[in-house]
């Protein structure tokens, strides 16, 4: 079976395009069959069908030729775009009802067409976003229990007052936190050639250890390592090996831990003499206290600059002075 070399007509300018589809429609109308013309213009004869109907509906502006490429601008009114960006900012999209966590294409896609009843492709979509100026980032975790005002009226009233009062007794002010590590937990990035994962040697071994921190507004920094769980009794003795080690008064900003609130801590700091105070932030507001990011650098940069090693090595390592390296304070 002989096949007809048809050529695509979508290769020509448009003026020729033009052109084309006119001699064929007058070919047709002055009696030449369809599968003819198809063959004497070399064209499929699909087109050749298409281009007679739309000239028998529409006339000479059916074969008019169009613009080519995508269209220009957006399918959306500048209020609809509007909308969707004030959507996309404020609320998440289980709060509009969508089955997405998070703002994705396929999200915005969907909102799309059940709000306004546009469809479009999610290619489409991605030069909408890129056109609002929005871009995907990784989104901070913030606790919707979190009370906005308690967290203004910090900012606005308590911590002034505690500044002033720091001032006013020439009393340091340190913010402190806890963390966890786990031997086994990677952060970072590697080299390696495209397709292949790096394999980056390590024990197979999984033990962690637990840090207690305090940072001053000037970047001083004492910790204490321990295994242990957080309880009162290790608190305690963080705050006890802080007063030997510094001079001045101290007003420690924690959170509302339990051990931070509990009763044996409040009398050992009553025995004090105003060493020592503690204040307390608003509930849920990680945000609030510098020693957050202190501990999330610690985190990300284990991994980056030294692997873990098996637990009585790393001990050893962990620390400049002999083990146990739980008792380490710095």
């Amino acid at each position: 079976m002989a096949f007809m070399n048809v050529k695509d007509a979508r290769s020509l300018p448009p003026a020729a395009q033009e052109a084309l589809r006119a001699r064929v429609v007058k070919a047709v109308r002055e009696g030449l069959r369809q599968v003819e013309a198809a063959t004497t213009f070399e064209v499929a004869r699909g087109t050749v069908n298409r281009w007679c109907r739309g000239y028998e509906e529409l006339g000479r502006k059916a074969l008019k030729a169009r613009k080519r490429g995508r269209p220009a601008g957006s399918r959306l009114e500048p209020l609809q775009a509007a909308r969707t960006v004030r959507w996309i900012l404020g609320r998440c999209p289980d709060q509009l009802r969508l089955p997405f966590a998070l703002w994705t294409r396929e999200a915005v896609q969907q909102l799309l067409s059940r709000e306004f009843g546009v469809e479009v492709s999610v290619w489409t979509v991605g030069r909408y976003l890129k056109d609002w100026n929005l871009t995907p980032q990784k989104p901070l975790r913030r606790a919707f229990e979190q009370d906005p005002a308690a967290v203004r009226r910090w900012m606005d009233r308590e911590y002034p007052a505690i500044v002033s009062a720091a001032k006013r007794l020439g009393a340091e002010i340190y913010w402190g936190d806890e963390m966890g590590l786990r031997s086994d937990h990677q952060t970072g990035t590697s080299y390696e050639r495209r397709g292949e994962t790096p394999v980056i040697p390590g024990t197979g071994q999984r033990f962690r250890c637990n840090m207690i921190s305090v940072i001053t507004n000037r970047g001083r920094l004492y910790f204490m390592v321990f295994t242990k769980g957080f309880r009162v009794p290790v608190f305690l003795k963080f705050l006890k090996r802080l007063l030997r080690q510094v001079r001045r008064r101290m007003f420690l900003i924690v959170d509302g831990h339990p051990v931070h609130r509990a009763a044996a801590v409040k009398r050992w700091l009553a025995q004090q003499d105003g060493r020592i105070r503690l204040y307390f932030l608003p509930g849920y507001s990680p945000a609030l206290n510098p020693d957050e990011l202190l501990n999330h650098g610690h985190a990300g940069l284990g991994g980056r600059s030294r692997r873990a090693r098996p637990q009585g090595r790393f001990r050893w390592s962990a620390d400049s002075s002999p083990p146990p390296w739980r008792d380490a304070c710095c």
